[in-house]
């Protein structure tokens, strides 16, 4: 008799199913998650399908599964979400796989807690160690051997120890739950009229069951989070899991203790830094159901969630919910299609919607619920514009008097200013003042960082670093660098100058290196153990920082000059999104834009408080043009040590494209970035109209292509958001 035979997706860089047989006695469905061998090793793989008619004469060739994880199996609606995205992006669907089986090498069976409690005599030999510890235990309660042992100030041998007389006895204890069942009635916000609307509209919302799409747009500060906790509660209500999405510098610790303000505890989290067990215990606890809320960032989308009833994206518009390698996609838009295949609704929250999600809300394929006051009444901040042509800082110096004499006023009265330079490190550029010789770094076509906190000159692509020499090396002077431009770094040196015995705080990437670091820098501002904050990005995530009424932008016009086509896009949303920390609590806030280009729309518009200004000439121009959400994209990035490959093979591509009249190929071209990691780099990008199908013409023209031999590479992009 023929032994049944199934299809098998292995997490791995291919797209094709492989086929094993189901061994007697092993019962396995579609989603089953197994262990088989490929190749000399043995992985661990997910059922995919039945395969009642396998090729003739592969019988004796086939491997058996090897065994069945004791895990819940993926959903059907998780594989139609991997299958759909890997058609979508190009990706290999096992890559895809990948991202959902992230922890399965450290699936399986819980590893025991033990516990120690009271059972016996007093031991024979009494130490005050010993006696320390009878007397924490002597309440009869049972103990974590190591919590006991912290507990009592003593070390785990002396627990040990009393367990060996017979004092202690030892059981195993229950598993401790990835997060506790939160309360959907545990205190609901106290909302104004206004949220209390939303809130309202968005629990009918949930009631529907149904596949729906709400952006809750309201202003920075207008209660946004509190009003979809509610939808949350309601989907508690029915039995079924939330997921809310974040960008992962926004899963501070002000959050989730607002969850627990209104939910009794915190969600589980899903995020880099969880270690690799407690990851494998929450992907499992989630798959069994017993974790109803999870807060995390764009890869908990993957998670294989038992009955998902909401996904909420919190900051929408961020451009961290683009994943930019692996497999590349965009976390709102997949999630938009989850919700999609499960049929349940989604909420994309935020203050300053992408255009993408303003032209959906615009023609009514997302229903739009606005909050346009702050919570508390709380006014928006004001917003002028200083013109550093005409009243610019001294020379050397990069804060203009008059932000400097605003913020001396704030200080005065007992608040806090944030200077915000979206640059890490202390300068973007060293240069010998002797011979002009510039430090570039040797593998990017990029400018060395100086950072002075580390002492070394720094590659932001590659991760290059060198100390500062010390003599040009090309004309040997000695002392005669001098750094171009501020930093982070540099403006704290000018900042205690201006400002002498004020706490000064700075925020960025290269000092906070932790998620738990971060949470707890963003605690102390809040506690008001800070008096000037100075930060990147970092700091425009919806923190809440109740005495932070003043906003100084030293460059307001960073992000304006680039050939991206998203350029205006995004430094209107993270300059409003800065601003919009300002003034959340009490007195009034006030935001300053440090710029040389007063005139510019994105400026304009922020001084004007006129987003509607801004979203209309912004469309306009993307409509005119054919670019996202008119047209669609799609980047071929070329890369190879040797630049005649690289260049050639991207000529090679543009021969073989299919002629299409709706479609346009541009390029190659050199990449803005040429050269990254020491590979030289050629881009191709291709436009469509809106309801072409581009990924069916990528996919076909990419099969009749050759492959990249040797070191070439060629990475594809649907939807890019990055043109560097």
């Amino acid at each position: 008799m023929a032994k049944r035979v199934v299809d098998v997706l292995v997490p791995v860089a291919l797209d094709q199913l492989y086929s094993y047989r189901v061994p007697a006695g092993l019962e396995v469905a579609p989603g089953d998650i197994v262990r088989v061998r490929l190749a000399a090793r043995e992985v661990t793989a997910a059922v995919w399908a039945e395969n009642p008619a396998p090729r003739p004469g592969l019988d004796n060739r086939l491997r058996d599964i090897e065994a069945k994880l004791d895990v819940p199996p993926l959903r059907e609606e998780l594989r139609r979400f991997i299958d759909w995205l890997a058609g979508y992006t190009l990706a290999p669907r096992g890559m895809v796989l990948r991202m959902a089986l992230r922890m399965a090498d450290h699936l399986g069976p819980e590893r025991e807690r033990i516990g120690v409690r009271l059972a016996g005599p007093k031991p024979q030999r009494m130490t005050p160690a010993r006696a320390r510890a009878l007397a924490l235990l002597a309440d009869g309660l049972t103990r974590g051997k190591r919590e006991a042992a912290e507990e009592a100030g003593v070390s785990v041998g002396v627990i040990d120890g009393l367990v060996d007389e017979g004092t202690l006895e030892t059981l195993v204890l229950p598993p401790a739950p990835v997060a506790l069942p939160p309360d959907p009635a545990h205190r609901p916000a106290d909302f104004a009229p206004a949220q209390a609307e939303a809130a309202r509209a968005l629990r009918d919302m949930v009631a529907e069951d149904r596949y729906a799409v709400t952006l809750l747009d309201g202003v920075t500060g207008s209660g946004k989070t509190q009003v979809y906790f509610e939808a949350v509660a309601e989907t508690l209500r029915k039995g079924r899991q939330a997921l809310i999405l974040m960008p992962e510098i926004a899963l501070t610790g002000q959050f989730l203790d607002r969850f627990a303000e209104r939910f009794g505890v915190r969600p589980a989290e899903w995020h880099s830094e969880i270690s690799p067990r407690k990851r494998a215990r929450a992907w499992a606890a989630v798959a069994a159901g017993e974790v109803a809320v999870v807060a995390g960032a764009r890869s908990a989308l993957f998670l294989p969630y038992r009955d998902l009833g909401l996904i909420v994206v919190d900051e929408e518009h961020d451009p961290a919910y683009k994943q930019e390698d692996g497999v590349r996609y965009h976390a709102r838009d997949m999630a938009v299609v989850r919700a999609r295949i499960a049929g349940i609704p989604a909420v994309l929250a935020s203050a300053t919607p992408s255009v993408e999600t303003e032209v959906n809300a615009r023609r009514k394929r997302y229903r739009r619920i606005a909050l346009p006051e702050r919570f508390g009444g709380q006014h928006e901040p004001g917003i002028e514009a200083i013109d550093l042509r005409r009243e610019g800082p001294p020379r050397g110096r990069f804060v203009a008097p008059r932000l400097a004499g605003a913020v001396q006023v704030a200080l005065e009265r007992g608040e806090q200013a944030l200077f915000f330079l979206n640059r890490r490190g202390y300068a973007p550029l060293t240069l010998c003042r002797a011979c002009g010789h510039r430090f570039n770094c040797p593998n990017c076509d990029a400018w060395l960082v100086d950072h002075r906190f580390r002492r070394q000159l720094v590659c932001h692509h590659c991760g290059f670093a060198m100390p500062p020499p010390p003599a040009c090396p090309k004309c040997q002077a000695v002392d005669s660098f001098v750094a171009c431009g501020p930093g982070v770094e540099r403006l704290e040196e000018e900042v205690a100058e201006l400002f002498p015995g004020r706490r000064i705080m700075v925020m960025s990437s290269d000092v906070i290196t932790t998620i738990e670091r971060m949470r707890e820098e963003f605690k102390a501002i809040a506690a008001g153990a800070v008096d000037i904050v100075i930060g990147t990005q970092l700091v425009a995530k919806g923190h809440h920082f109740p005495k932070l009424n003043l906003v100084g932008i030293v460059d307001a016009d960073l992000g304006l000059g680039s050939g991206d086509p998203r350029a205006a896009e995004r430094s209107f949303q993270l300059l409003h999104q800065v601003v919009g920390r300002a003034g959340r609590e009490a007195g009034h806030g006030h935001g300053y834009l440090q710029t040389h280009q007063p005139e510019h729309p994105v400026i304009r518009a922020l001084v004007a408080q006129d987003r509607e200004a801004f979203y209309d000439s912004e469309i306009a121009a993307r409509e005119r043009t054919g670019y996202p959400p008119f047209g669609r994209l799609a980047s071929l990035l070329v890369s190879a040590k040797d630049k005649h490959a690289a260049e050639g093979y991207a000529r090679r591509l543009v021969a073989l494209a299919r002629h299409d009249e709706a479609v346009r190929i541009l390029g190659p071209a050199e990449a803005p970035l040429a050269m990254v990691r020491g590979r030289h780099r050629f881009r191709l990008l291709v436009k469509s109209p809106r309801g072409y199908d581009l990924s069916d013409y990528m996919r076909a023209w990419l099969a009749a292509a050759p492959k990249p031999k040797g070191d070439l590479r060629l990475d594809v992009d649907i939807d890019p958001y990055g043109f560097l």
